[in-house]
């Protein structure tokens, strides 16, 4: 496993190591000991989710004020385009975001902490991304922020407008949105 900094400290590219030959491939998703030595984070994971998503679908930004989750993201069909945006209102990089392809192909996850607002758009035709978490989803302390808000200005990769639930539809701008402090 290599871990790939970013230009927020604190969100972390995995790549791990891949064995492949003609009968395909093998690779170690998530070891709690290596993830530690190579980190320096001890977390543990209480919550897997697996969702699948059409083309053009933008889930985020998406985080809970309570409970906050740290994240481990990673896609095993397809490609997206994956968001953290830092919202620890005392952070030197609050209100930036990190960007990263993720792919079946090229197999990388990213660590997304706690006090992050995430969410990703889907690049392919469809798309099934898998996360781990660190708290478990409460449905009354789930917030979300515009994923279009010009004060964050994630450059997406698509053509028009995304397909957005109803919720993200509704949500806030980074101004007015619950953050951490």
């Amino acid at each position: 496993m290599k871990v790939i900094p970013t230009e927020i400290p604190d969100v972390l590219i995995i790549e791990p190591t891949v064995f492949g030959d003609e009968r395909g491939f093998f690779f170690e998703s998530f070891n709690q000991r290596r993830f530690f030595e190579l980190t320096g984070l001890s977390v543990d994971f209480v919550q897997d989710n697996h969702s699948q998503s059409a083309k053009n679908v933008l889930r985020g930004l998406h985080y809970q004020i309570q409970q906050p989750q740290g994240k481990l993201v990673r896609v095993v069909q397809g490609v997206v385009f994956d968001v953290a945006v830092d919202i620890r209102r005392s952070s030197p990089t609050f209100g930036k975001y990190v960007g990263v392809e993720l792919s079946a192909n090229n197999k990388r996850m990213v660590w997304i902490p706690p006090g992050f607002a995430h969410g990703f758009v889907v690049m392919s035709e469809v798309a099934e991304f898998l996360y781990k978490t660190t708290d478990y989803w409460v449905p009354g302390f789930e917030r979300s922020i515009a994923w279009n808000d010009p004060s964050i200005g994630i450059d997406w990769p698509i053509e028009g407008v995304p397909t957005l639930s109803e919720k993200d539809r509704l949500s806030k701008l980074l101004s007015d949105a619950e953050c951490f402090i």
